[in-house]
């Protein structure tokens, strides 16, 4: 889809790559055709780490941070606003004044809000529809400084726009967190450690020697570093499905993710199950919450031999699962 409005974009006339200096995509996702760009010019920037692996392993070159320069910058729409508007001020902090930014999304995730609060601040260029979304370009300025991302700071926590909960503990967390055992084994692994409110409940139980964190998004990883200011803390920008830790852990702890951009996806919590079961020492425990409505019973009882529910709410549940099978 975003090859098709790129393709419509340029053959119309709508805006012209620069002949020569880096072309930068911003947040490009696992499966978006960018060959109709110049691949020896082209910069795929994503903190996403599936993303940028699956970029990466088609040889394009990629960074999880934005360069200090760029010719010109194509910003490929999140669905979180906060994100969006950090992620086009970056854009326009790379360019030179006048620099080319060119705006795609969806129109699911909202490009027509994010559309109708550019006008208002720059001279976005027609907006071409095709493919269910939209793309437009805009000439850089300091127009969208006040956009910048600025740490935000909660219940002694610090977060940035676009992470998950960024706003404070999610509910689930909390009651994770909550029923936590007084004493962990000494190596525990933090599952989608996100900012690292899980990880800090974590460090105060007795017992825990070695705490690894792992998460797919840089800029929550960056966040937990910052949180989590303790030696026993491990930090792993990775994809937690196909992570591995160097020794078998004791303990898992992990609240996963259920959605793939828009859409609910309960096969990436279920990938973050067998996960955890995989990394986990022939005694070890899974601690997990997760909403009630998602099919992990039969995914746990197969992984697992001992599964129980140990408490919740009426939104969530949580499990502890122990005695991963090897099978």
């Amino acid at each position: 889809m975003r090859a098709a409005r790129l393709s419509f974009a340029l053959d119309s006339g709508a805006f012209d790559l620069p002949p020569e200096g880096r072309i930068v995509v911003m947040r490009p996702q696992s499966g978006d055709d960018l060959s109709v760009l110049p691949r020896d010019r082209l910069l795929v920037v994503t903190g996403f780490r599936p993303d940028f692996d699956h970029f990466a392993a088609r040889g394009l070159t990629c960074a999880e941070t934005m360069p200090d320069s760029a010719a010109a910058v194509i910003v490929c729409l999140p669905r979180a606003k906060p994100l969006a508007r950090a992620m086009l001020a970056a854009a326009c902090a790379a360019l030179p004044p006048g620099g080319l930014v060119v705006v795609d999304g969806q129109k699911t995730d909202g490009v027509d809000a994010v559309f109708k609060e550019l006008r208002a601040r720059v001279p976005l260029g027609e907006a071409l529809a095709k493919a269910h979304g939209k793309i437009a370009a805009f000439p850089a300025s300091d127009a969208l400084a006040d956009w910048a991302a600025r740490p935000l700071t909660t219940e002694g926590f610090t977060t940035l726009p676009g992470v998950f909960s960024a706003d404070g503990p999610d509910r689930g967390s909390a009651l994770l967190a909550a029923v936590l055992p007084a004493k962990l084994p000494s190596r525990v692994v933090d599952l989608g450690a996100g900012w690292g409110y899980l990880s800090r409940a974590i460090l105060t139980r007795a017992g825990v020697k070695e705490l690894h964190l792992v998460e797919a998004e840089k800029t929550a990883l960056d966040c937990a570093r910052i949180n989590i200011d303790d030696a026993r803390a491990q930090f792993h920008w990775a994809d937690a499905t196909t992570w591995q830790v160097p020794h078998l852990a004791g303990a898992v702890v992990c609240n996963p993710p259920f959605h793939a951009g828009r859409d609910a996806d309960p096969a990436l919590g279920l990938a973050f199950l067998r996960a955890a079961a995989r990394m986990l020492a022939p005694d070890g425990t899974l601690w997990l919450v997760a909403n009630r409505h998602l099919p992990y019973d039969a995914a746990l009882k197969a992984a697992f031999r001992e599964v129980e529910e140990i408490g919740g709410d009426n939104a969530f549940r949580l499990t502890r699962a122990a005695h991963p099978n090897r099978r």
